[in-house]
């Protein structure tokens, strides 16, 4: 049963089709829209919202989504990861951890994040109690942060204060949608699955 946090109640029927219109860019720099990431009919993707390149929990994350990948592409489900920042920085983060370009995008107006309400401000980033269950992963932190590097790091510095969520889409229809609590406060990869593996086959 998915986490009590997630919900895409709170999101209007519309939301696929708003969000589709927003401008992102590949890791390689080209822009593209939103709607073209995947199949807007019946195509089902995994959209993981990361804070921002340059945070240490997001390259745990993204080294978890990575490691689920297969799975994912075995479920024909289409995996997308999008951070805050410029595509250089992008591509510090696909370079050194490493992970795969071609599933990675760049929002460096938040855009996106903007548009999905996700949480945003100092008090979220540091002193949120959803953050302190970050400490209980140290090791797994510090194995994936060996090539980490702080010039991932947006250069607007504001980028740091945003939070980040997960949203599972079959073509434009919403399924799943949590919201970052805080920093390290990442949906459960086996209830993002599970959601995925329920949507019947058209």
């Amino acid at each position: 049963m998915p986490s009590p946090k997630a919900s895409n109640s709170q999101y209007s029927p519309t939301v696929t089709e708003n969000l589709g219109d927003i401008t992102i860019f590949l890791a390689a720099g080209v822009p593209l829209m939103f709607k073209d990431l995947w199949d807007q009919e019946q195509g089902i993707a995994v959209v993981a919202l990361l804070r921002h390149f340059g945070c240490p929990c997001c390259w745990e994350l993204a080294s978890t989504l990575k490691e689920s990948k297969s799975r994912f592409d075995s479920a024909g489900v289409k995996l997308i990861a999008v951070g805050v920042g410029a595509p250089n920085k992008a591509r510090l983060l696909a370079q050194r951890l490493p992970f795969p370009m071609d599933c990675l995008y760049a929002d460096p107006d938040r855009k996106a994040y903007d548009f999905l309400d996700l949480y945003y401000g100092f008090g979220r980033t540091f002193f949120n109690p959803a953050s302190a269950k970050v400490l209980l992963r140290f090791d797994a932190l510090r194995k994936v942060t060996k090539n980490y590097t702080i010039e991932a790091t947006p250069d607007d510095r504001s980028g740091v204060l945003q939070q980040g969520g997960m949203f599972v889409f079959r073509g434009k229809e919403l399924l799943y949608a949590r919201k970052d609590e805080g920093t390290g406060d990442h949906a459960p990869l086996d209830d993002v699955f599970d959601v995925c593996c329920k949507v019947p086959v058209a």
